[in-house]
């Protein structure tokens, strides 16, 4: 039963006893210490242990109200406690407390996320004094590895990747200390007994101040780093990964340096410095002092912090080598690009030989150590919307944290889309969403995605009753999903995006949805993406969507945005405007005279919608990697002009012609235009969804519209929408624990799936 006062004895004297179940992520963060800590402070005898459903604890004694109080109060800072179930025990009068080995059985816990390095850790990194002293793999039970370096639970040295480091005499006694902050501390290590790398910190440095491109070996994969002030390395960077444009992140040593290149609030700033240590989307402050080509035509870019030991060692080369750790505080010049390794779209590359092949051609020294990665986790992305962080991709840091739900389910499988894959595991209240896997376009990716189910699946002890899968009959997820003896649930995509939401803030009542994305397949394959749909338990209706829009070419539109602005422009009546804005381009006028003989695909995607208009007005005719073109847009973005009179709402299909034809009159040669055009379209689209969720809503009485899909990491789009819809009475849902994007969707299809299971039963 949950811990209640009713099954405490008061602190009054009287000897008693007491079982506690300390569910959550409460292995490898330093609990029993902490527990044992607790006995000795309140005087208190007993035991306590690691098993597969979590800490299981013993005290006897006169104070154990304040014991059961201080455990959930006072708990280690990387634990996370779902729930405290305690009875009362016969009482043994027994002497000390002690700390138990850990005994088997069918996981019911979950190994913690990867930390990053903690303060006292770097204080003792850069103490000359200490025996870990500029030791690259220095971590504590309050930081550093967990989840990357984990076979199976429970979460002991033998399970993970340090199995094969035997721990010198001096690291023995602290691992078997209670009292010591490396008490059972799995990838605990000195340089005596365990890893090393490849090369030195002053080679590494040498070769980045020379322009050289590293490739280094981090916690959850291999990353690619130069110096972000060379714009010769960053342009060598991107030919020889083949990324053309599309924008690169920086790591600082600390938020002042980073402040030297990028306007940071203070949400962002706790973002940073928090331990999860994300890739922050940040205003530019300065470009002038980093390399061009790391983010052109954007606004914002990736800022991130140091979050390892060999990180802070890199920036301690470059300060100096100065002793202590008083350096941190102080601005520091250097500034490194850091990108995932993974050539060609594939997975990140996580092995030493692996590295030494798929990376030959790409770095120009290549740093290793023998500390084995074993499960792949790319860094996180997020960006402040709205006053909270907003997931663009979760992964290191986040992963493996469960989304809490309403109740308990069946074990589901879900295998998420075709872009930007996540799975998602469920098990009782508990849903697990992978890390990162990304686009399952080449059989290095399929693997990625078996590779992360099987894991997933052994860790957390679960065989699925169940597996869900996108409706799309040709994504290699269906084909996979198809391949299992289950019972098999597919799940319309943009259904999903909202039953994500609905997940996350455990909602039971009704919920009208805006979904807004590049594409997803319809219930008549159809392509959607621009939708307002109506969720009443594990059921939808589309109740509503943006007016279709003609897509020449189908998906080459998406690559090609200009596509999309002759179309609109054909369905506006202003083809006289085709040859004065698209004649430059070969194929137009081929593309013209085929809208009025041929019958092309329509799509109602609000990513192709923000495509057409970033053509319109001039901004890009092309995406060299998705999203460019609205990403464009939105750094355009001074103030969304008020649109109410540009849209017209008939019959739950939500118009923009008039907008259209007042973006036609701009002068796309003229940068204050194409600003205010910017200012136009996103203040007419904020007005428009906002008018026809509100309209459904009213007519359905429902009290709260949830909002997903990719084109809501536009933050001025989510912002404004949850801004407007709150003003109207109504509740806006925005998701904060998986991303509104593809990286959500296996979330909704697991919850989709375990309720329908509930229903049938």
């Amino acid at each position: 039963m949950p811990l209640s006062d009713a099954l405490l004895t008061p602190d009054t004297g009287a000897l008693a006893r007491l079982r506690l179940r300390v569910r959550g992520v409460v292995q490898g963060v330093g609990f029993r210490p902490f527990v044992y800590g607790l006995a000795r402070r309140f005087g208190l005898s007993g035991w306590v242990l690691n098993d597969a459903e979590g800490v299981l604890i013993e005290v006897e004694g006169q104070h154990l109200e304040a014991f059961a109080r201080a455990l959930r109060a006072e708990a280690p800072p990387l634990s996370v406690i779902h729930s405290i179930e305690s009875e009362p025990c016969t009482v043994d009068n027994g002497k000390g407390f002690e700390v138990r080995h850990s005994t088997s059985g069918t996981a019911k816990t979950m190994v913690g996320a990867d930390s990053c390095v903690c303060e006292d850790c770097l204080n003792e990194l850069f103490d000359p004094k200490d025996r870990r002293h500029l030791y690259p793999f220095l971590n504590c039970t309050n930081c550093g590895p967990r989840y990357t370096i984990t076979r199976q639970i429970p979460y002991d040295r033998k399970n993970t990747s340090m199995a094969d480091f035997a721990l010198c005499p001096d690291c023995t006694a602290e691992y078997l200390s209670p009292s010591d902050r490396r008490f059972h501390a799995q990838p605990t290590a000195c340089p005596e007994c365990g890893p090393m790398l490849s090369h030195t910190i002053s080679c590494v440095m040498e070769a980045l101040v020379d322009g050289s491109i590293i490739a280094l070996k981090g916690l959850g994969g291999f990353h690619l780093l130069c110096d972000a002030r060379n714009e010769a390395a960053v342009q060598r960077l991107r030919e020889r990964k083949g990324r053309d444009a599309k924008p690169f992140a920086i790591m600082t040593a600390n938020l002042e340096s980073a402040r030297q290149f990028a306007k940071i609030d203070e949400i962002e700033a706790e973002l940073l410095a928090s331990r999860e240590r994300p890739i922050v989307l940040c205003t530019k402050a300065d470009e002038g002092r980093l390399a061009g080509s790391i983010a052109p035509g954007l606004s914002s870019f990736g800022v991130m912090l140091p979050y390892t030991p060999l990180h802070y060692l890199m920036f301690h080369a470059a300060a100096g080598q100065p002793n202590g750790t008083d350096w941190l505080q102080k601005q520091q010049e250097l500034a490194l690009v850091v990108t995932s390794a993974n050539p060609g779209g594939e997975p990140l590359v996580i092995g030493n030989e692996e590295a030494d092949t798929r990376l030959a051609e790409i770095a120009d020294l290549i740093v290793h150590h023998d500390r084995d990665i074993l499960i792949r986790a790319d860094d996180s992305v997020v960006r402040a919307i709205d006053g909270a962080p907003a997931l663009i991709r979760r992964a290191r840091g986040y992963t493996p944290q469960s989304v809490r739900l309403s109740n308990d389910m069946p074990s589901v499988l879900a295998l998420g889309g075709h872009l930007k894959n996540t799975i998602c595991v469920t098990r009782g209240r508990d849903a697990f969403v992978s890390q990162h896997i990304g686009d399952v376009e080449t059989s290095a990716t399929y693997g990625f995605v078996t590779e992360t189910i099987e894991h997933l699946l052994d860790i957390l002890d679960v065989e699925p009753v169940a597996i869900a899968c996108d409706q799309h009959p040709d994504f290699l997820t269906t084909r996979l999903a198809e391949s299992y003896d289950l019972p098999l649930v597919r799940v319309q995509h943009h259904h999903a995006h909202i039953a994500s939401v609905v997940a996350e803030h455990q909602l039971d009542a009704p919920v009208i949805g805006l979904a807004l994305d590049g594409y997803g397949y319809g219930i008549n394959a159809e392509a959607w993406g621009g939708e307002c749909l109506y969720l009443q338990g594990t059921e939808y209706r589309r109740i509503g969507h943006l007016q279709p829009l003609v897509a020449p070419g189908g998906d080459r539109a998406a690559k090609e945005p200009w596509r999309m602005a002759i179309a609109l422009l054909k369905t506006i009546g202003r083809e006289d405007l085709i040859e004065r804005r698209f004649g430059h381009l070969p194929n137009a006028e081929r593309i013209a005279s085929m809208l009025d003989q041929a019958n092309p695909p329509a799509t109602s995607s609000c990513g192709r919608l923000f495509d057409a208009v970033s053509s319109l007005i001039g901004v890009t005719d092309t995406n060299r990697y998705e999203g460019e073109a609205a990403m464009k847009l939105e750094s355009l973005v001074t103030h969304p002009y008020p649109g109410t009179d540009l849209w017209d709402i008939q019959n739950g299909v939500l118009s923009f012609s008039r907008l259209f034809n007042a973006l036609c009159d701009l002068d796309m040669r003229d940068p204050g235009e194409r600003r205010h055009g910017a200012d136009l379209f996103h203040g007419a689209l904020i007005d428009g969804l906002t008018a026809l969720a509100c309209e459904m809503a009213y007519e359905t009485r429902t009290k709260h519209v949830a909002l997903s899909g990719g084109c809501l990491l536009n933050r001025v789009l989510a912002e404004g929408l949850m801004s407007e819809i709150s003003k109207r009475g109504l509740t806006p849902l925005y998701p904060r624990q998986v991303p509104p994007n593809d990286g959500g969707l296996s979330l909704g299809q697991a919850w989709i799936a375990g309720r329908k299971l509930l229903q049938e039963n």
